[in-house]
């Protein structure tokens, strides 16, 4: 089955659970094409594609009208069908405005992770932040036993180099990040992100560091943490795993220096890093690497045996 047909398969599924009911029927399109869905968006006379009827009336669009005291269209991300954390993720917009970007805990482990971010989120508030810039949480409740999360939009600046994902993030502000991160732990540990990837960041017009999706923050995680996992997710895009473990536990003491780790220190770290990504991976229930056995295994059994 290709990609198309499982995003749209996840998309049914979906569309039952937030647009249920058949009151106030509102024409959508699938953007930016049928055979490329992205994002499934009320209808506009310049759509090309056939029309896909959703229900209004008694709908998450209805229900966050009610949050926000105003008429709101939802626009629906049509998500990849593989993902381990997969769960629904709106933007909330009124008068062409966007409000707030919208997740929604479906089952009971996206459930939590929704409710670990609106924590880390509050947390993160009442914390002062000079180089990174979190979003805020609008709201946080349920609504039809689902979880909710309406967190602001950060002001991403125009430009394919400045959007998450694209271009590279400079090593100063990266690691000016990744220790203002690490510093919220405060009393309770080194604290880390939990996916500093490239698509969860990008600079802001003042020279901040906007980042997203903090539903894996964590206390209590070895310094370090943060930089190693963002080197890791650049390595995965040109090799594969255990090419990209080995690359992860070679560069540690280079990678891990500026942070005032030593050599064995950091060789640890990047070690402990990447076990730690493989028990997420097993309580998820997801092996997006394949099986540790074959990326993970053979580079630790080199290893002297950790405390």
């Amino acid at each position: 089955m290709n990609d198309a047909k499982m995003r749209l398969g996840y998309l049914d599924e979906t569309v039952r659970l937030l647009y249920p009911g058949s009151g106030s029927p509102r024409a959508h399109s699938l953007l930016p094409h049928p055979l490329l869905p992205r994002r499934l968006a009320p209808r506009r006379w310049w759509h090309v594609g056939r029309r896909l009827v959703v229900s209004v009336e008694g709908s998450i669009s209805a229900h966050l009208g009610e949050v926000f005291g105003v008429p709101v269209e939802t626009v629906l991300h049509v998500r990849p069908a593989r993902r381990a954390n997969r769960k629904p993720v709106l933007e909330a917009r009124s008068g062409g405005e966007l409000l707030a970007y919208v997740k929604v805990g479906d089952t009971e482990r996206t459930a939590a992770l929704v409710a670990n971010e609106a924590a880390a989120l509050r947390k993160l508030a009442a914390v002062p932040l000079k180089t990174v810039v979190a979003p805020t949480v609008l709201h946080h409740g349920r609504w039809r036993c689902l979880e909710l999360l309406a967190v602001s939009p950060l002001p991403v600046r125009r430009g394919p180099a400045l959007r998450p994902g694209r271009g590279r993030v400079p090593g100063e502000l990266l690691r000016d990040a990744v220790q203002e991160i690490a510093a919220t732990g405060a009393t309770e540990g080194a604290a880390w992100h939990g996916d500093l990837s490239p698509w969860n960041i990008a600079p802001s017009a003042d020279g901040r560091l906007l980042v997203w999706d903090w539903e894996r923050y964590e206390v209590g995680v070895p310094y370090g943490f943060d930089a190693v996992h963002h080197f890791f997710q650049r390595a995965l895009r040109r090799m594969d795993p255990a090419t990209a473990a080995r690359a992860c536990l070679a560069q540690a003491v280079r990678l891990l220096a500026p942070y005032g780790l030593s050599g064995a220190q950091a060789r640890r770290t990047a070690l402990l890093y990447l076990i730690k990504l493989a028990d997420r991976h097993a309580a998820d229930g997801h092996s997006p690497l394949g099986p540790p056995d074959a990326w993970l295994s053979p580079l630790v059994d080199h290893q002297e045996l950790l405390p």
